[in-house]
């Protein structure tokens, strides 16, 4: 029997999406896989429901650098309520406990603000998505079960203060860059701890995912009325190229001879990339002419092993 063949068009492209709250990533990324008519779609991080922003979408042979852009480094915007506690880390979950946050203020929180930045470790929450013998941790939460989480290493690169509103159940309003795998709603229970008072969670916008911006995003909304009427591929101006995955990556142009080999699977000799580039780097790798052909590793011998490719 042949093989099924895929609903939609091979269009390839990013996507940059801005998630709107109240759904999960998973549905966004399947409405904008169906406006857009693709054949083959997958998104680069979940946000919660809860959260906004940005939300890279990958069609097509895009889907290839997804991991790229995975392990990048990311930057919220958060509100947190001091004062209250709840199951879940955020406003989705029951309420556990309240205290008054009346005698808290911004600069008692701004003095506990550096034990946070830097290298850090995280117990991450029952209620994320990592799994326990292959069980997401939420599902185990919703049935009762809890279990040992070992802390995982983060880094927060920057966690500022943009605005602090005093009261009972005070709300801070935070900036956050950080490393892949970081998760705000520990930071604003772990900050609730120290303060004695509890917090959540009760706003988060998503700003940057690697080199995207909030600026380059587009909401379903306009998605929908852009393609009113119209067919998937007249949004097609609306993607970036593939390789702005790894546009972060240092460029490796290759001559047309050695295209040859590496697009069929063989290391390929890249002397400038040996005295520039570590074993283990990442390089996008193009043809002389400007076609992207996809990515490579750097060898210990400065040769270039193809790791991703462009089909042909």
């Amino acid at each position: 029997m042949g093989r099924r063949r895929p609903h939609g068009r091979p269009v390839s492209g990013i996507l940059v999406l801005d998630k709107p709250a109240g759904i999960t990533s998973n549905a966004a990324l399947q409405q904008a896989k169906y406006l857009f008519y693709a054949a083959k779609a997958g998104h680069t991080g979940s946000l919660d429901p809860l959260a906004t922003g940005v939300l890279p979408v990958c069609f097509g042979e895009a889907t290839k650098f997804t991991q790229f852009l995975l392990e990048a480094d990311k930057t919220y915007l958060s509100t947190f309520c001091l004062g209250v506690a709840t199951e879940t880390g955020d406003s989705d979950g029951e309420i556990t406990t309240e205290s008054s946050a009346a005698a808290i203020t911004e600069s008692a929180i701004a003095e506990l603000l550096p034990q946070f930045r830097g290298a850090i470790e995280q117990v991450p929450s029952m209620y994320s998505a990592l799994k326990h013998g292959g069980t997401p941790l939420y599902k185990l939460a919703r049935a009762g079960i809890e279990v040992e989480r070992p802390a995982r290493p983060v880094t927060v690169f920057q966690y500022d203060i943009i605005d602090f509103r005093p009261g009972e159940k005070a709300e801070l309003d935070v900036e956050i860059r950080c490393s892949k795998g970081t998760y705000i709603r520990t930071l604003a229970e772990d900050l609730g701890h120290k303060l004695g008072c509890g917090a959540h969670v009760t706003a988060l916008r998503r700003t940057q995912a690697g080199p995207f911006l909030e600026s380059e995003s587009i909401s379903l909304e306009k998605l929908e009325s852009l393609r009113e009427g119209k067919q998937g591929e007249d949004l097609d101006f609306l993607l970036k190229p593939i390789d702005a995955a790894v546009g972060d990556r240092r460029l490796l142009e290759l001559p047309e001879n050695l295209c040859w080999y590496f697009l069929r699977g063989q290391p390929v000799t890249a002397p400038e990339v040996y005295r520039e580039a570590n074993e283990g780097d990442i390089v996008r790798v193009f043809q002389s002419q400007g076609e992207f052909l996809g990515v490579g590793k750097v060898l210990e011998d400065g040769r270039v092993q193809p790791h991703r490719l462009i089909a042909g």
